[in-house]
Order: structure tokens, then sequence, then C-alpha cells
């Protein structure tokens, strides 16, 4: 046997929820670019969940459905309460994904209906879980979601109890639509592996989760945003780029494992930078993002990936850092659970094996003698 590092370039399973050919993303064969201009969230949720886009029935009847499940129990709420004020937010959210089967008596159900409708459940009270765990932190009450509002309006509301702008709706939910899914990733595949067991689809969100809140993973973003105070300005931005450069420091945002000509989704989150600047008032971020671009793809040969100009763009909603990779949470559990919902389909549990890199024909020796 011969170890793979990362399984870079194992094909571990086989899907048909989305796929990555010769850089082009798609769900369930449908192109990103389509999706990104065209679908709302809920549409490539459904998407993603049932193998095709829904009807106008099917729609307002999951819309529906989402709106109706959005409210979480009174228990969590408490329990969230009792979480320390400085708070990780993922810390906090696996916490509360976890403890949400504790409040469904269907959690250990493993028929697919049941399993459909805990997949809803889950879509539906993680914006409202996220936003909770935001105000808490400030030490303010949650806000209730509003009946009938999309995912992406929802959450906007619930996080300040004010009507978001169209534009700001419009952002969002592209932006849910752009991170909804990505094949095999590791979040993606940490689920698959935990419910491979037949554990319960409560137990591979939570699995998800923990996984999302490495760095590598999930918070680049983050630090792209982190990046962009430290520089400041526009002036500032080629100093600090060439000196990061000289020092062969790592710059975030940039390269991905499997994209070799550029990540799909980074276009659309690159106007969606510059729409929300030019409606504010104020382009620097994105500016300065441009910039950056320019000097990291002409000198390194790398271009931004999908992490890049959702700082800014998360930024310019007004979303404070510390829920930008929660916020990857509530659109990827569209695609965490479309996988889990999968795996169930046509189970094997997942064990792989390890190549043996330790000692040999090592003889015991009692105590007083070593």
């Amino acid at each position: 046997m011969t170890a793979t590092k990362g399984l870079e370039g194992i094909v571990a399973t086989t899907s048909s929820i989305s796929s990555i050919v010769d850089g082009v993303l798609t769900y369930r064969g449908y192109n990103i670019d389509d999706l990104a201009v065209n679908a709302s969230f809920e549409e490539v949720a459904y998407l993603l969940w049932f193998g095709k886009l829904p009807s106008s029935s099917q729609l307002s009847e999951l819309q529906a459905q989402l709106s109706r499940y959005a409210p979480i129990p009174d228990e969590l709420i408490s329990q969230m309460k009792l979480y320390p004020k400085d708070m990780n937010t993922m810390a906090a959210l696996r916490s509360a994904v976890s403890a949400l089967a504790l409040f469904d008596n269907q959690a250990d159900d493993m028929s697919r209906e049941a399993n459909e409708i805990k997949t809803m459940k889950l879509q539906a009270q993680l914006p409202t879980i996220v936003a909770a765990i935001s105000r808490l932190r400030d030490g303010l009450e949650p806000v209730q979601p509003k009946e009938g509002a999309s995912i992406a309006e929802n959450f906007l509301y619930m996080m300040d109890g004010k009507a978001p702008s169209e534009t700001a709706v419009k952002a969002m939910d592209q932006a849910l639509v752009l991170h909804a899914d990505h094949e095999l990733n590791a979040s993606t595949f940490a689920a698959r592996v935990t419910v491979a067991t037949l554990s319960d689809i409560y137990s591979g969100i939570t699995s998800a989760v923990g996984a999302l809140k490495g760095p590598l993973h999930g918070g680049a973003n983050e630090a792209v945003a982190k990046m962009l105070d430290e520089i400041g300005s526009l002036d500032n931005v080629e100093p600090f780029i060439q000196q990061k450069l000289a020092n062969r420091d790592k710059i975030m945002g940039f390269g991905h494992r499997v994209y070799k000509n550029g990540d799909p989704r980074a276009k659309h989150l690159q106007k969606m930078s510059r729409e929300l600047g030019e409606r504010n008032g104020d382009t620097k971020l994105y500016d300065m993002s441009v910039r950056i671009e320019e000097l990291v793809t002409s000198q390194k040969g790398l271009k931004p990936n999908v992490d890049f100009y959702s700082a800014s763009v998360y930024t310019q909603l007004g979303i404070k850092r510390e829920l930008f990779t929660p916020i990857f949470a509530v659109s990827r559990v569209s695609g965490w659970t479309a996988h889990i919902l999968e795996q169930y389909e046509d189970n094997r549990i997942i064990r792989p094996r390890a190549e043996y890199t330790g000692p040999t024909n090592q003889k015991y020796v009692s105590p007083e003698l070593r």
C-alpha cells in the first residue's frame, strides 16, 4: 500500500450532486454561472436535494416549509445564552447543531421521508442559529425569523431586526448559491464518513461544521478581510504585496487545489463587491482587492478563489468578521445534507487503510529491563 498525502487525486466515491471538470463547477449538471445569475438559493437547495429544479408550486411549498421550520427551540436559545460572550462562533454553531438533535423526536428515524424533513429543518434553522449567536455575543436578544421571507432576507433581518435592502438580499442570495456545494471537499467528506456508520443526520452536520471550523477550509475569507485591514489603503497595496511575495508568505484567497485556471465563482463575487461598493458610495475595498489580484496573478500566476472577493462582499453587507465562516455553513448545509441523503441511499461504511511507517519487529521487554 502506498499513501497519497491529503488523498489528493483519489476518487473516494461516486456522486451525482456536483462536479468540477476542466475548471467548470456544476450542480446536478447546471453550470454555476447559469445558476448564480438566474436561480434563487431555495431553487438551488431543492435542486441539490431532489435532483431537479422545482416547479412554481414545488418552490412555493419548499419556501413555506423552510419558513415554518425557521424558529429554533426556546430551550436551545436558553442553552446558547450560557455560552461565553466571547464565544468562538464556529464552536458555538457546532454545539448548537449537535443540540438540535435533542429537540427533534425524529432524530433517529432513518427513513427517507424523515431525513428529508430534517434536511429542511437544518437548512431553515442554521441561519436562525448563526444570527442568534451574533446577537448573544453583543448581549442582545435573538430576533425571531420573519414568516414568508427567503433564507437570504431572513438572515440579514435577524442580524439587526431591520428590513434589508433589495440589493443586500440579492447579494446574499447569490453568495449562498455560490457556496452551496463543492463536490467532495473536507467538510462534505467528513459528513459522509460520519453518516456512513449509519449515524444520524445531525451527527453528520456536526462533523461537517467541525471540519469547516479549520482555517485551511472555512476561514480564508476572514484572513482576507484582516489583510485588507492591514493594508489600509489602495496606495499601500503594492508595497504590502511585494513584501509578502519577497518573503514567500502565503497570500490568502488565491489558488485552489482543484482549479488550475481560476475559481469560476470568484468573478460573480467580484462583480457583487463592485456593485455593493458603488451602492455604499465607497469602493475602496473593491479597488484594493482588484489591485491585489493584478499583482498576485501577474507575478505568481495565481488567481483568486471564492474566498477572496467574498471578504469584501460580506464586509460591505455589514456582516461581522467572526460570522464569515458560519455564513459559509448557512449555505453549505444544503450541499452537506444532499450528500448525506445520497450516502444513505447507497451506503457502505467508509474505511480506508493507512500506509504504516512505524518501527517493525519489536519485542516485548519487561519493565525492569527497559
